[in-house]
């Protein structure tokens, strides 16, 4: 068994990867918060290249949200899995929520906190960086692809 493994709420989609992770962080921007239909996600960071779908593949679909980036979900119960970008190259995150035994894997800083909504009440010490952080300014050119009527 690989260090670290996973599934969505039906267990259609099964995943494992080797550690160590690259990131635990809790994300407060837009799109993570639309797509998770939540205040912010837990995403654990993991290189790609460790990272592999074991079951239920025919059961995932990735939806292009944005020029740059793109993320998968169950077809079967919806549970939104995973995030991967061109602007992260070798990286593909996961949610946290979604992993076996999460509480192995911590967050250890809120990103994208100048988008945070008021109303979510986070009241750990964990640092809060925005997106004027050397680390994510890279993600300044992604929007949000027009939605469709």
């Amino acid at each position: 068994m690989k260090e670290i493994s996973g599934h969505c709420l039906c267990g259609a989609v099964r995943f494992e990867a080797d550690g160590p992770p690259l990131f635990s962080a809790h994300c407060h921007c837009e799109w993570c918060r639309r797509a998770h239909g939540a205040a912010f996600v837990t995403w654990l960071g993991l290189r790609e290249a460790s990272f592999t779908i074991i079951a239920g593949e025919s059961s995932l679909r990735w939806y292009a949200s944005s020029e740059q980036s793109r993320r998968a979900f169950c077809t079967t119960c919806g549970t939104t899995l995973l995030f991967a970008s061109s602007l992260a190259p070798g990286e593909m995150h996961v949610a946290l929520a979604c992993v076996d035994q999460p509480e192995k894997h911590p967050p250890t800083v809120h990103v994208f906190w100048d988008a945070h909504v008021s109303w979510s009440g986070v009241a750990d010490e964990l640092p809060k960086i925005g997106r004027d952080h050397p680390g994510l300014q890279k993600y300044g050119v992604i929007s949000p692809r027009p939605a469709s009527r």
